[in-house]
């Protein structure tokens, strides 16, 4: 019994201080430099239909802002539309993909026939502070 502990013990000792196994370490023909799967073409692309989508947001949250119930709604509470118009503006594409979601749902609840509701006012109003503190702290 004796004579196992101390065999176990050196073999762990010595896998302790062996230097670590690379997983897959590069063959005799393959480079150690990273290779790209995507071609310069691919990122590009990708690129620009970000850009398009972040254009495509500002542009969706641009349009909730003119409607005449927005309008209405943000003149009750004191809100000053062309602030939150420049605000969207100055917005990054992450910030605006978020507000633009929420513009899309409450636009597609006033488009589906619904009357402006409590609820609905809230989503409203919550949208114009959400851009108003976005550009705030930022």
């Amino acid at each position: 019994m004796r004579s196992t502990c101390a065999f176990v013990a050196v073999v762990l000792s010595i896998l302790m201080a062996a230097p670590p196994i690379q997983a897959s370490s590069p063959g005799p023909d393959q480079s150690a430099a990273p290779t790209h799967i995507a071609g310069q073409s691919v990122l590009d692309a990708a690129v620009q239909e970000h850009a398009r989508a972040t254009d495509r947001d500002r542009e969706t949250v641009g349009l909730f802002l003119q409607r005449a119930d927005v309008r209405a709604i943000a003149g009750k509470y004191g809100i000053d539309i062309r602030r939150a118009e420049s605000a969207v503006a100055a917005m990054d594409a992450s910030d605006v993909a978020t507000i633009a979601a929420q513009a899309r749902a409450a636009d597609g609840a006033l488009a589906g026939g619904q009357s402006v509701t409590i609820s609905t006012t809230a989503i409203i109003i919550g949208l114009l502070v959400l851009i108003l503190l976005i550009v705030a702290l930022n």
